[in-house]
């Protein structure tokens, strides 16, 4: 009797363990394929692609952790001193609502494709974590993040008077461009993205940033300003200083701007302003097209941490530790929708989000901003409470509504959590 009550034991043990085992299997398969990592080129090792096949989803992993191998670029090296990052004891458990339901941390990375995802609150990392074979040495592309970078360097330039006045036109630093309709342009309306030039952004391929894209980091294009001619016919649809229109090549004449008034390289220019002093720990590198002009709107490169005291600086108004990196007036002024006209404010620039000084601003009293790039890039920053989230990923559209509406609803849950 004893003997065939433990053969039943065996047995029903053994039908137990399969069937764990199997639910594994079917677990793992479904987190896999919730990661669609068939799609993003797991199975060959996440390959990086070259200047044609970049941003094809099955490249897109490893193009967009080695975009200065693909592409020409300058280095932004690091200082000797590098900004202390303090680590959490133990990751603190994150829920977030959306769409009804309650998500945790983990659902949040599967749904978002992140390669790297970073939480800081003061300057502690609450949580870092990387996809896809991701490491913390690898330095992921800012896409249109960079444009940020862009208009806290102008900021410091006009501290410095190398640029005299937000209300100087672009000419009268780059000559060339009286010949394009930006010619008039002030640096204040290209900061705000409101020069009232009709430029067609739909990230499909065929439109007026297929055409930059294809001028400046591919090389196709002369280089410098001479590749901003190719956009001389391009129709003025308002006067400047009416309307918010997200344009990329705005940011890009900004960088032709800032490059021809402080009289170096825009790469060089951020390592002494802002990359060395914040204490970078790793190199940066920025994409440069034929004439060595750095690719200003979308193209900056760094690792995760980085990206994150970048953030810091920014939640303390231009200063991190003892050192006033960038001026605080400025920043403040950028990142602030009470500090811009009507038409720039959360709700009149777009349905929901306001613009300022290359920046995006979140609606409210209390001052939260974000530096946003396509497929999922971002920097989310709530000044109030000192925290900042850093999140790099591989979205299959350049523009996606509903992961846009989640990492909103990610971002918004974090806030309430800390506050």
């Amino acid at each position: 009797m004893n003997g065939e009550l433990k053969r039943k034991s065996f047995i029903l043990k053994t039908v137990l363990i399969v069937w764990v085992l199997g639910m594994c299997l079917v677990n793992t398969s479904l987190v896999h394929a919730t990661r669609d990592e068939g799609e993003v080129g797991a199975a060959e090792g996440y390959p990086i692609g070259n200047r044609s096949t970049f941003h094809q989803l099955k490249y897109a992993v490893g193009s967009y952790s080695h975009a200065c191998q693909v592409y020409s670029s300058r280095p932004v090296p690091k200082g000797g001193e590098v900004f202390p990052l303090k680590r959490a004891e133990k990751e603190p458990g994150i829920t977030y609502r959306y769409d009804g339901k309650t998500y945790t941390l983990d659902n949040y990375l599967e749904h978002q494709r992140i390669t790297g995802l970073l939480i800081i609150k003061e300057s502690t990392a609450l949580v870092e974590r990387y996809q896809y074979g991701r490491t913390e040495a690898q330095r992921f592309i800012s896409l249109s993040m960079a444009k940020t970078f862009i208009g806290m360097l102008v900021g410091i330039a006009l501290a410095e008077g190398k640029i005299a006045s937000l209300d100087d036109t672009s000419e009268k630093y780059v000559p060339l461009l009286s010949q394009t309709p930006y010619g008039a342009v002030t640096v204040r309306q290209l900061l705000r993205m409101s020069s009232g030039v009709k430029f067609i952004g739909n990230y499909e391929g065929n439109d007026d940033v297929a055409r930059l894209w294809r001028l400046t980091p591919s090389g196709l294009g002369k280089g410098g300003a001479e590749s901003m001619l190719s956009f001389s016919n391009l129709p003025r649809e308002l006067a400047p200083g009416v309307r918010f229109n997200y344009s990329d090549i705005e940011t890009q004449i900004l960088g032709l701007v800032l490059r021809a008034a402080v009289g170096t390289s825009i790469a060089q220019y951020m390592k002494e302003k802002i990359w060395e002093p914040m204490g970078a720990e790793a190199d940066a590198c920025w994409l440069v097209d034929n004439v060595g002009q750095e690719a200003a709107y979308c193209c900056f490169n760094a690792t995760l941490r980085d990206y994150g005291r970048f953030g810091m600086l920014l939640s303390n108004d231009g200063t991190l530790g003892e050192k006033k990196i960038i001026p605080n007036s400025f920043v403040i002024e950028a990142t602030s929708h009470q500090a811009h006209p009507a038409y720039m404010r959360p709700g009149n620039a777009t349905p929901y989000m306001g613009y300022g000084y290359q920046t995006w601003i979140f609606p409210g009293n209390e001052r939260s901003f974000a530096l946003i790039g396509t497929r999922g890039q971002s920097i989310f920053v709530h000044s109030d409470l000192k925290l900042i989230m850093v999140q790099t990923a591989v979205w299959q559209k350049h523009l996606d509504k509903e992961l846009g509406r989640e990492r909103i609803a990610f971002w918004l849950s974090l806030v309430a959590n800390f506050r």
